[in-house]
């Protein structure tokens, strides 16, 4: 599978915050699913002892594309099926999908776009994709 632009600048982001990557990339589904999805990252991070250790998992998306509306289409589908296939594979994960600034900041224009992600609690990281660092965790 191709990787995001940002892979690398997000996954530097992630280990600055504290996440050890334990799954680069992390797949959704075995052998015998016949499915072959792959979310970008996996990555936990040790809480407390009483509390062991948070699991995310991470889709990278850049925004790139010249239409922010019909690449939000592909990318929310592809959220939906990750998400249920985390509850089938792994229900403790929580997936997560990483954005730069730059398009956090192309979002604020798409009011409708904004309500499905409030709609579908969209967990998003929003991250610097000069310096690699986690700006904003969204949830």
């Amino acid at each position: 599978m191709a990787r995001d632009l940002f892979h690398k600048t997000l996954r530097d982001a992630l280990e600055k915050d504290g996440w050890t990557i334990t799954h680069d990339p992390f797949p959704l589904f075995s052998k015998s699913d016949n499915m072959d999805y792959e979310i970008d990252l996996g990555a936990e991070r040790i809480l407390a002892a009483e509390r062991g250790a948070e699991k995310i998992a991470v889709e990278i998306k850049s925004f790139l594309k010249p239409s922010l509306s019909n690449e939000f289409h592909t990318i929310f589908g592809q959220y939906l099926v990750y998400c249920e296939g985390l509850k089938y594979l792994d229900p403790e994960r929580v997936l997560y999908l990483a954005i730069p600034s730059f398009a956090d900041v192309r979002l604020a224009d798409y009011p409708f776009m904004l309500h499905l992600i409030a709609e579908y609690k969209i967990k998003i990281i929003v991250f610097n994709e000069i310096n690699s660092t986690v700006l904003a965790w969204k949830n």
